[in-house]
């Protein structure tokens, strides 16, 4: 009789645990190359727990470490690589190992009129005079601007192609230029590619993981946010076969 009241009472704690997570949103830190992807994925989160809210926060991996290294109030970390979870944990900011969720994909966006070939002639074409402007996320502060650079300097590029290099402020921003036209090519995430206007109007090519390192997409827990169960639950469910199926829809590989 003592050993079922024990395990009711364990079973009304739980409930009230539960309801006081899901009282509170999921706020969670996102490389912007994931955009669409997790959206996805948090729906799915969402539809498995009733009355769970998912706020997800999009930047630069660079640009969200420092926000949560000064205290930003979330509850999860997803990067675009490994590094930049492993430094925005420094000084306490992390529970538990950083994990991998996913691998990334860095591809060669041209426009399609210019009738060039980077499958025939990979980065090769870039020295295309036509290709005024080409594009790629801040190395500094974005994981596939990074490897965009190594991907140049592989080719011995870099340093010809500076005049000509556009920055942008993290990979989705790289996207819309390519998408109105400020640059006639650029380096995004296969991700960004498979948006229907960069479909019709360019042609892509994968760039080599040879010519770049990993990325190895990876996430961690925070000690700042509010709903450490709830960010659990999401991190479970992140590497889940429903959620590796919604990101391999989306052009990334598994982790």
């Amino acid at each position: 009789m003592k050993t079922a009241s024990m395990k009711r009472l364990r079973a009304a704690l739980l409930a009230l645990t539960v309801c006081a997570a899901f009282a509170q949103p999921l706020r969670i830190a996102a490389a912007a190359s994931l955009q669409g992807s997790l959206d996805e994925v948090a729906r799915a989160f969402e539809g498995a727990h009733p009355g769970a809210k998912v706020q997800i926060s999009y930047g630069a991996s660079g640009s969200l470490t420092t926000q949560i290294q000064q205290g930003a109030p979330f509850d999860l970390f997803l990067a675009a690589d490994m590094a930049y979870p492993a430094k925005a944990t420094e000084n306490g900011h992390g529970r538990g190992p950083v994990f991998a969720f996913a691998s990334g994909r860095l591809v060669l966006w041209v426009r399609k009129d210019l009738c060039v070939d980077p499958a025939k002639d990979g980065l090769a074409v870039l020295k295309d005079p036509r290709l005024a402007h080409i594009a790629l996320a801040n190395p500094k502060l974005a994981p596939y601007g990074a490897a965009a650079e190594a991907a140049l300097r592989s080719a011995n590029l870099w340093d010809t192609l500076q005049p000509r290099l556009v920055f942008g402020g993290n990979i989705a921003q790289t996207a819309q230029y390519l998408q109105v036209g400020a640059a006639e090519a650029g380096f995004i995430a296969a991700s960004e590619a498979r948006h229907p206007e960069l479909q019709a109007k360019g042609v892509e090519w994968t760039v080599p993981d040879s010519l770049h390192p990993p990325l190895t997409q990876g996430g961690v827990l925070l000690t700042n946010g509010s709903v450490p169960s709830l960010a659990d639950a999401f991190a479970a469910f992140l590497r889940g076969a429903g959620s590796q199926a919604i990101f391999a829809k989306y052009g990334f590989g598994k982790p």
